[in-house]
């Protein structure tokens, strides 16, 4: 997907949730950190290597110049939408991923294959979004959802 589509991709599908559920909290969260995809749009490929599996981005960065998405570009665009439609929407709300797995996260936990958390990660980011999406004055804190 290139950028030009990936913005009113977005719009729709917050667009066919809003129609079913106006007032329902929706927290829409951002890629977390994937160092070999922050700048170098995707795909990624599989590389064999000494008996494991790690990933590699196949894109060129300067492609994202054209519209190829790297996570970099993923998280603006995701910040940029929310921020305009939360203005007329009180039950928007935004969560940057690295907030849930981060650069120190990444060097404490790095990802194993180089695309996916691990179970530790895991439950670290799981733990955070528990935190920020159910804390008290949070998204869901205190959700009516009939």
């Amino acid at each position: 997907m290139r950028l030009r589509a990936f913005g009113p991709a977005v719009h729709g599908f917050l667009d066919t949730i809003r129609e079913g559920r106006p007032a329902t909290p929706l927290l829409v969260v951002s890629p977390v950190l994937c160092p070999a995809h922050e700048e170098t749009p995707g795909p990624a490929a599989p590389d064999f290597r000494d008996g494991k599996v790690e990933f590699t981005a196949l894109g060129d960065p300067a492609e994202s110049a054209s519209g190829k998405l790297a996570l970099r570009v993923v998280r603006e665009e995701l910040a940029r939408i929310v921020a305009e439609r939360a203005a007329s929407d009180p039950y928007l709300f935004h969560l940057d991923g690295r907030a849930l797995y981060g650069e120190a996260d990444h060097d404490e936990l790095p990802l194993p294959d180089r695309l996916h958390p691990d179970a530790a990660a895991h439950r670290r980011m799981g733990e955070r979004f528990g935190a920020f999406a159910f804390g008290p004055g949070r998204p869901f804190a205190a959700v009516d959802n009939r």
